[in-house]
């Protein structure tokens, strides 16, 4: 089958569909798709709320809980306890299919009276864990969003199999450390960017296998190295001395002094490992991966992002989650032994055959369906036996390409599409697609989104963030029961017990900013890794694709020149 070209039909820009994506729409018997890839996945993350917390009552037990949607949201919202819990029946929401009216409108109506899950948290991060968000198997962790099988860690995001961690974000298998952005196999480090498989580290950049290393880049299997240059042990720690970094006013100096230093090194042009036939970033163990970002463990993936546990197989267009999936397609937060799971949003835990799931969790052969824990051969969270289930679904295909649901831009939704993003319960700009795909008030009601004003809070201020003290040594117990003003917005926030210990054992500052600050500085540098320009090298002259801008880095190297020089 040959390259075809199509005409988006919400950006209006044309795309092409290539033979082997012919090849797996015909695999998965899903006819080819009318938006281009970026606005596809614009359109999943409308659904996609990381970070963004209210308090909310449940709609079960009346308890005041924390939920990702506001409470004004016109939606019936469970709290984790009772959405998990045995006290209600999704099935008595079901309904018969209604073929004088559009499939989405009656999905719509679906959504709005099923109970959704208020924080999409599982039952181990319940207990112990539940102020987090896209998480479970967590112990004693605090404000971690996208974060599973982790102890004692708090504000950050994408946090995996990691202990004792605070400000850390995009992290795997590591442990007592600070301010790390991007690390694997990391211990008792701070203040890193890009880290691998090292021990008592501070201020590195692009580094592997180093321990007791200051304010350097580029270093591979290193030791006492300061400003990458090499020191005796002696030496090293005589220099380290100098910086008492308990101390607000020199941590941060030594911060500065580090991030000037990085830029007389070119940073990885790309970052992957044993990618195989890939494009893209972050790509890890991977074959066959093409414009993927941020994945682990994928085989013969496109257009795949935030999948970090493996394996993944034969899947397109997923914005997250992974864990033993195949034959995937068009998803957000999707994951856990699933299978063919097409247009579905915050489902998995071993389900097969889903289409246009919310919420579907175990069981299988799904239409339409919300909230649905376990049972076979549902559509619209009514149950058929498998006959009647097969037929009425073919009739619901035919139907909706028959009479397919229009949006208020006139784009048509026909069996295929995922969910209108009008009928997402958040507003856009609370959603990670503002991130990505950033537009303004004005711009979001145009497209017919839904804009969401931000919340005017007072917050009771007992001390200003410039009154904390400067050094760690002069932190009294008594700083837990204060309100510190944010040094960089309105919010208020409170240093928690947990926090205060850990900074006087590493000897680090108490913090200037509150965790949604400090959160979000990481998770815009991540989104911007997220994205490739195309740049020569400026050693040998070939043309590749790197997430460094110009501006960003001024000098930069292909891999295959990079790697010879800092390999």
């Amino acid at each position: 089958m040959a390259v075809e070209t199509k005409i988006c039909q919400n950006c209006k820009q044309q795309f092409t569909i290539e033979p082997e994506d012919f090849q797996f729409y015909e695999k998965i018997k899903v006819p080819a798709p009318t938006w281009c890839s970026r606005c596809r996945q614009e359109r999943r993350l409308t659904f996609f709320n990381l970070i963004n917390l209210y308090k909310r009552k449940c709609d079960l037990c009346k308890k005041d809980s924390i939920s990702m949607y506001p409470p004004e949201a016109p939606y019936t919202i469970y709290c984790p306890k009772c959405w998990w819990g045995d006290g209600w029946d999704p099935f008595s929401y079901g309904r018969d299919y209604d073929f004088s009216r559009p499939f989405f409108d009656q999905l719509n109506e679906l959504w709005h009276q099923t109970p959704l899950l208020g924080l999409s948290i599982g039952q181990y991060a319940l207990v112990t864990s539940p102020y987090t968000n896209h998480s479970d198997h967590l112990k004693n962790c605090y404000l971690i969003f996208w974060a599973d099988f982790s102890e004692d860690c708090a504000y950050g995001f994408f946090v995996f199999k990691n202990k004792m961690l605070f400000d850390c974000s995009c992290l795997l298998s590591c442990e007592l450390s600070y301010d790390l952005f991007h690390a694997h196999k990391v211990a008792r480090s701070i203040g890193s960017y890009d880290l691998l498989e090292s021990l008592n580290c501070a201020f590195l950049r692009d580094s592997e296998n180093c321990q007791d290393c200051f304010a350097s880049a580029n270093l591979r299997g290193k030791k006492y190295h300061f400003f990458n240059k090499p020191l005796s042990k002696e030496h090293y720690f005589e220099e380290l001395k100098k910086y008492n970094l308990g101390s607000y006013r020199n941590y941060e100096e030594a911060k500065r002094q580090a991030e000037e230093h990085w830029k007389k090194f070119p940073p990885r042009p790309v970052y992957e490992k044993f990618a195989v036939n890939s494009t893209g970033n972050r790509i890890y163990e991977s074959k066959n991966c093409k414009e993927c970002f941020e994945v682990a463990g994928v085989e013969n993936g496109k257009y795949l992002s935030l999948l970090y546990q493996k394996p993944v197989s034969d899947c397109y267009d997923l914005s997250g989650w992974g864990n033993n999936m195949s034959l995937c397609y068009e998803c957000g937060v999707v994951g856990e032994n699933v299978s063919n799971i097409k247009f579905s949003q915050e489902s998995g835990i071993t389900l097969h055959d889903v289409e246009y799931g919310k919420l579907s969790i175990g069981g299988g052969h799904h239409f339409g369906c919300v909230s649905v824990k376990k049972g076979e051969y549902c559509i619209l969270n009514k149950r058929y036996e498998k006959a009647e289930y097969e037929k009425l679904r073919a009739k619901i295909i035919d139907h909706m390409n028959s009479m397919p649901y229009t949006d208020k831009q006139g784009r048509v939704y026909k069996y295929g599409e995922f969910f209108p993003p009008e009928f997402s319960p958040l507003a856009y700009n609370e959603t990670i697609a503002n991130k990505f795909f950033s537009l303004s008030k004005n711009e979001i009601l145009a497209r017919g989104y839904r804009y969401r004003e931000p919340d005017t809070r007072e917050y009771a201020i007992t001390m200003p963030a410039k009154e904390l003290p400067d050094h760690i040594k002069d932190a009294p117990d008594s700083i837990l029961n204060e309100v510190v003003g944010c040094g960089a917005c309105p919010r208020g926030f409170k240093i928690i017990k947990a926090e205060l210990d850990f900074l006087r054992q590493m000897n680090l500052p108490l913090p200037r900013r509150c965790p949604f600050c400090r959160i979000e500085e990481k998770l815009d540098k991540w989104v911007k890794e997220s994205r490739l320009v195309k740049r020569s090298c400026d050693k040998c002259g070939v043309e590749f694709e790197t997430p460094h801008t110009k501006e960003e880095v001024a000098y930069i190297l292909c891999k295959k020149c990079w790697r010879v020089e800092f390999s």
